[in-house]
């Protein structure tokens, strides 16, 4: 007969849980827990042309010496998807290259600023919305627990990016603050697995994916041109309408042939706003309705 007071099976499985937690953040810590990850990160085409590097060296030095393997999705996006999958310890050292990278960038900015404070580093990461609750904790005393202890801010979006079942979480502060807050990250995560193993899933996750940044579109001389930077590309596979002296104006993408064309206003407002430089724009403006190629 088990003595009275003593402890039941659920706070028995409780206390080993915690235990097993415990044991699990030790381990990380440590780079010691032998599990593979899949981290995904959110950067800007700056961001992402600065880990690849001149012919992709920086990139494969990282994956070279962290033993890490890092993707990079591909597209004509203004953000880029980077994935980085391995062990723990893999994926720290990979986590810390990056952040030291975008510390030297962030100091060589500044060689010729007249700015007196340094910025921190920025690293944004793309969870899955069914593990943000966990990192949150109940009334926010997990993510208050990891900002404490590493010294980095923490911010969990409260939308989820479009399309998609993921939430981006932003970590801000020093290279090693980040290394450490990417640790706790990977013990709530390994956390969240190990609980819900063997459980029903709860929905599958739809991961974001970037969408290509939409290139204006004009029509001149005959030639449909893409705007890119400063320069007007030759567009092969679009065509210029029948007869630019009718109401049918030289029109942006988007418009099908059974719906009016935008009047000569619209049309230069939407062409106006869609060009970067003025004097390019007036080029391109004097030309489309001259009728002369560019």
């Amino acid at each position: 007969m088990p003595l009275s007071g003593g402890p039941g099976p659920a706070e028995e499985s409780l206390w080993s849980s915690r235990l097993a937690c415990r044991e699990m953040e030790s381990k990380v810590s440590e780079g010691g827990l032998n599990v593979t990850l899949t981290i995904r990160l959110l950067m800007h085409g700056k961001e992402v042309g600065s880990i690849i590097g001149k012919k992709g060296e920086t990139v494969k030095k990282m994956r070279e010496e962290s033993g890490a393997r890092i993707n990079i999705s591909e597209g004509n996006c203004p953000e880029r998807i980077v994935t980085i999958t391995g062990p723990t310890d893999a994926i720290f050292k990979a986590f810390a290259m990056i952040a030291y990278k975008f510390e030297e960038d962030i100091t060589n900015s500044m060689s010729n600023s007249t700015a007196t404070s340094k910025p921190p580093v920025t690293l944004r990461l793309v969870v899955p919305a069914s593990q943000c609750g966990s990192l949150i904790g109940k009334g926010g005393s997990k993510i208050k627990e990891i900002r404490e202890s590493t010294g980095a801010q923490v911010q969990v979006a409260g939308d989820m990016l479009p399309n998609s079942t993921e939430r981006a979480v932003t970590i801000s502060g020093t290279p090693d603050a980040i290394i450490q807050c990417v640790k706790q990250i990977c013990v709530v995560m390994l956390e969240v697995q190990s609980v819900t193993k063997g459980s029903p899933p709860k929905g599958a996750t739809i991961p974001y994916r970037p969408k290509p940044a939409s290139t204006p579109v004009i029509f001149a001389g005959g030639q449909a041109y893409t705007i890119q930077g400063q320069y007007a590309i030759p567009h092969p596979d679009l065509s210029r309408p029948r007869d630019p002296r009718e109401e049918h104006l030289p029109c942006m993408t988007g418009h099908s042939s059974s719906q009016p064309a935008p009047t000569a206003p619209q049309w230069y407002l939407l062409l106006q706003t869609s060009l970067p430089s003025p004097p390019f724009r007036l080029l391109l403006l004097y030309n489309a309705f001259r009728g002369f190629s560019v």
